[in-house]
């Protein structure tokens, strides 16, 4: 064999080598990359969607998230057939019983406007929290009824039938606005009460944001609730509603920071914090604002990769959430949400 063949085989059996050893690589880190499955809640589902290429890129943990509503991501959390859940209605006690040692952090805040469809009405309809609550109980059914030309003098409102669209599955951003006409409507809070889910005196139902979304865009006159960010991508009207300072407010970055700056502690539990129809010292304070939360077990074989997303999810993160309208958490809640994720361990 010449020289010149020996020092070719030698050249090709190094090429190999490299190689399999870049395959290796390859396969190494494929097997050392994280990967997390979450569902649960459709209102913080946009925030999530941005958060997720940044955190496969910078964490190297692959997220993978089912808006299919927070009822459905409690369910799936307390069955384990997720890695975590999200919901924007806080775990009662016997949902913290059967999810089994679980914790609920505080991991996004923002708002739920009320959109609506009014062919040949005005923009930024004034509503307080009694009419709109009189509204989702059946007993306002027209747009120019007394109660709300009141609220809009000088505008032009048609005699246009109410059409009440809500949530038919089990949903946090429900849990919101039934929470809100239970402060604001005494009537409300006997005949309906607040929850996830809850029996309508009137309207039609439709699962998902989006299900809602859909159905306001075919309907004139027609009235839902719906995070403030499907509100924005849809382009539609929203109306502006009354706090207990008397301000005609709307869901943007100042009335929901204005909101939370009324929180002065978090309960050690965690178990849930409810900033709607806040105290009147905030008087550019939007009324109907939810914290959104993350709830996995305190004991996880993936408890690395959950603490590593979520601590960024709650760090960097927040400032994916202004273009979103989530305002970035306030100080004292991101403390008492820091030193839950130290609860879980593997």
């Amino acid at each position: 064999m010449s020289r010149n063949t020996i020092t070719l085989l030698g050249v090709l059996v190094a090429a190999s080598a490299l190689v399999l050893a870049s395959v290796a690589g390859s396969a190494q880190a494929k097997s050392n990359r994280g990967e997390l499955t979450g569902a649960g809640s459709s209102f913080v589902s946009k925030l999530v969607q941005a958060w997720i290429p940044k955190v496969d890129s910078q964490l190297g943990i692959r997220v993978t998230y089912g808006p299919i509503g927070s009822g459905g991501g409690i369910a799936q959390i307390t069955n384990r057939t997720v890695d975590f859940g999200a919901s924007d209605a806080p775990l009662t006690p016997d949902q913290f019983a059967a999810c089994k040692s679980c914790v609920q952090i505080p991991w996004a805040l923002s708002a739920t406007s009320i959109p609506y469809r009014l062919d040949g009405g005005p923009n930024r309809i004034r509503l307080s929290g009694k009419v709109l609550a009189d509204i989702f109980l059946g007993k306002i059914k027209t747009w120019d009824a007394p109660a709300i030309k009141k609220l809009n003098k000088g505008k032009t409102i048609p005699n246009t039938a109410i059409t009440v669209i809500h949530r038919s599955d089990g949903s946090g951003t429900t849990y919101n606005i039934t929470d809100y006409f239970s402060h604001v409507s005494p009537e409300w809070k006997s005949k309906v009460g607040r929850g996830t889910a809850v029996d309508w005196p009137t309207g039609v139902g439709q699962r998902g944001s989006s299900g809602v979304s859909a159905a306001l865009s075919q309907t004139n006159g027609g009235i839902t609730y719906v995070d403030v960010a499907f509100s924005l991508v849809n382009h539609f009207k929203f109306a502006a509603i009354q706090n207990r300072a008397g301000t005609f407010a709307l869901p943007g970055l100042k009335g929901i920071a204005a909101a939370a700056a009324t929180i002065n502690r978090v309960a050690p539990d965690n178990g849930g914090i409810s900033i709607v129809n806040p105290a009147k010292s905030e008087p550019l304070a939007y009324p109907i604002c939810t914290f959104t939360y993350i709830i996995f077990p305190k004991q996880t074989g993936r408890a690395a990769d959950l603490k590593k997303f979520v601590r960024w999810a709650l760090t960097k993160g927040q400032s994916d959430g202004p273009k979103l309208l989530f305002s970035p958490l306030p100080k004292v809640v991101l403390k008492a949400s820091l030193k839950a994720l130290n609860l879980v361990h593997s």
